[in-house]
């Protein structure tokens, strides 16, 4: 229903200009209230760890093309209403780790994730941060810094199981998902491999509620009972659209020893 303001006749209109002002402006003082009122209660929501991330954290903002245009917190950059400005795009990363099998390492998010929580995904996926380490362009360096970072935080590996120049940097994709209507993401997300003999995982359930190896046929049934909706199985929609359009064809070329075929440094992928 329309808001109807009620003014006074115009013969008292004069008089009354205040009482009219003050009639039209309540039911707006109301909306913002509740709107303050509902960012409120989403904040106090939140998992204690999660809540510090989404505050402490400073992404990095980007513009199409990926040049930096500025930043902000976590928070707003997963905030739905604010994603929907066009304004949040953020740098991301998803590292894929494989063992001397060739077997990609996946994580399943933890429950108190704010976005996609409980869902399949590669082995790590985070952002750099507004930070003078995480933001160096030249050969992606801020972004393998971050990538160590984070695969120490969420999975325990230390930064000498991930040493920044053994990724090896293939491309860049640009996606947007909502989660649950509240929360979404909108990345221009940096794709990394990283082969490793031996790994010490340990995961950290602030982050993450499971893990396992999978090689290509078990990825693929995986992916047919998320599909089919077997067994409460989700899988990130990064995740997914990495699989569907890259992933085998890149995970082949590295049993081949020919991984650096795929590398291309210059294409920013548009998946939406």
């Amino acid at each position: 229903m329309p808001l109807v303001c009620r003014l006074p006749a115009p013969s008292s209109l004069l008089g009354s200009r205040a009482w009219a002002i003050k009639r039209c402006a309540a039911p707006i003082r109301s909306r913002r209230a509740i709107a303050m009122q509902a960012s409120s209660q989403l904040v106090e929501a939140l998992d204690p760890v999660q809540k510090r991330l989404m505050f402490e954290d400073e992404c990095i903002l980007v513009d199409e093309k990926d040049n930096v245009v500025g930043h902000d917190s976590k928070y707003n950059c997963h905030l739905m209403e604010k994603i929907e400005t066009g304004k949040m795009l953020h740098r991301a990363f998803s590292v894929f780790l494989f063992n001397s099998k060739n077997e990609l390492l996946l994580q399943q998010r933890s429950s108190t994730k704010v976005t996609f929580p409980l869902v399949w995904t590669n082995t790590c996926c985070s952002h750099p941060l507004y930070r003078e380490s995480e933001m160096i362009f030249e050969n992606q360096m801020g972004v393998r810094n971050a990538a160590q970072r984070k695969l120490f935080d969420e999975l325990g590996i230390a930064a000498a199981d991930s040493p920044v120049d053994a990724f090896t940097f293939l491309g860049r994709i640009l996606y947007k998902a909502p989660s649950d209507g509240k929360w979404g993401e909108h990345e221009l997300d940096y794709l990394l491999f990283l082969k490793r003999d031996e790994v010490a995982v340990n995961p950290n359930p602030d982050e993450v509620a499971a893990v396992r190896y999978v090689n290509q046929a078990e990825l693929k049934e995986l992916v047919r009972q998320a599909d089919a909706g077997e067994g409460g199985i989700k899988l990130s929609p990064w995740f997914r659209l990495i699989v569907d359009n890259f992933l085998y064809k890149w995970w082949s070329l590295l049993e081949e020893g020919k991984l650096g075929e795929a590398v291309d440094e210059s294409t920013v992928h548009w998946l939406l």
